[in-house]
């Protein structure tokens, strides 16, 4: 991509690794992202493309600050992610990513948004806004101010997440999969206002998507990603000039090639599997070795760890067949 004195973000050599219970990475695990480069600059709309697992939705949150990384590995606005919290408590850095949820005390984690209050006071319930701003997003969104967010549909309280998230002048927005629960013309009035911020303002927005419709003139640039490693990056002009297909078309063909290799890998490492591991031992047939089943340490609904030492273990006695 084009360099400038300034870029917006900065992505150089990320290397990660989801830690284990300890806070460390498990020993031999493999990268989730690995040897991961990008440079994008203000005004500059990027695709994120790839298959589901691919590491789009962590390099998101890397960007936006909620995974920790070397502070020479992401830089937005010449700033850590991380380590400066002013970027996203000041607005200029904005992350609108999943499901709007949140956490109940004594009813678990993750309860989607339902409760009974109207879309009014979520909106206006935000200081220091500008009127003029606020306006032009529930206009865009089409927003009733009535809608009770116990009675909404997915899509209605999707728009009343996304307004709320774009209220204040963001620097650098990261949108991760935002759009699903949108119908065509939210979708299509949205991305509008989108580009419109980036040309006006000057912003920088990374978009995650499978939905293409509409995209065609949308973004500047596009980044493949393919097992958290980054396969091509460039201006769609030039995407346009290695391709005759559509955006579509195009991403899709990517895919397919990938998910061919995919497969045509898994039968090879099952066949190898099977001739390196089957095997007798004292008249019990033994398909791999018996091995102790990976434990995240952490119970669904509670944040008390499982794990107690080594005495807490599982073995896979699926995996023991008996002669």
């Amino acid at each position: 991509m084009a360099e400038k004195l300034n870029p917006t973000i900065e992505i150089t050599n990320l290397r990660f690794t989801y830690p284990g219970i300890d806070g460390h990475p498990p020993p031999g695990s493999t990268p989730l992202i690995d040897v991961f480069t990008l440079s994008l600059n203000a005004g500059e709309r990027c695709l994120l493309v790839g298959s589901n697992g691919a590491g789009k939705t962590t390099i998101l949150k890397i960007l936006g600050g909620k995974h920790m990384v070397d502070p020479s590995m992401v830089r937005v606005l010449r700033r850590s992610a991380f380590h400066d919290t002013a970027l996203t408590s000041s607005g200029d850095l904005c992350y609108l990513g999943g499901e709007w949820k949140r956490d109940v005390a004594f009813a678990g984690f993750e309860v989607p948004i339902q409760m009974d209050i109207s879309a009014e006071k979520m909106i206006f319930g935000v200081p220091g806004i500008d009127p003029q701003r606020r306006d032009e997003l529930i206009k865009v969104l089409d927003i009733d101010m009535s809608w009770r967010m116990h009675k909404s549909s997915d899509g209605q309280r999707r728009r009343v997440q996304i307004c709320i998230g774009l209220l204040k002048p963001y620097k650098v927005l990261l949108l991760d999969e935002i759009t699903v629960d949108l119908d065509v013309l939210a979708r299509a009035d949205l991305l509008k206002f989108l580009k419109k911020e980036c040309v006006e303002r000057g912003a920088t927005i990374i978009y995650a998507t499978h939905i293409f419709d509409g995209l065609e003139d949308w973004p500047s640039h596009l980044v493949y990603v393919a097992h958290g490693k980054l396969q091509l990056a460039m201006p769609m002009e030039k995407v346009k000039e290695i391709s005759n297909l559509s955006l579509m078309r195009t991403v899709e063909s990517w895919l397919r090639k990938e998910r061919d290799e995919n497969r045509k890998i898994r039968k090879e490492r099952k066949a190898s599997s099977l001739s390196e591991f089957e095997k007798k031992i004292d008249g019990t047939r033994v398909i791999g070795d018996p091995a102790r089943a990976l434990n995240n340490g952490w119970a669904a609904g509670r944040l008390h760890s499982t794990v107690k030492g080594e005495e807490n273990f599982v073995l896979s006695s699926n995996r023991v067949l008996r002669g």
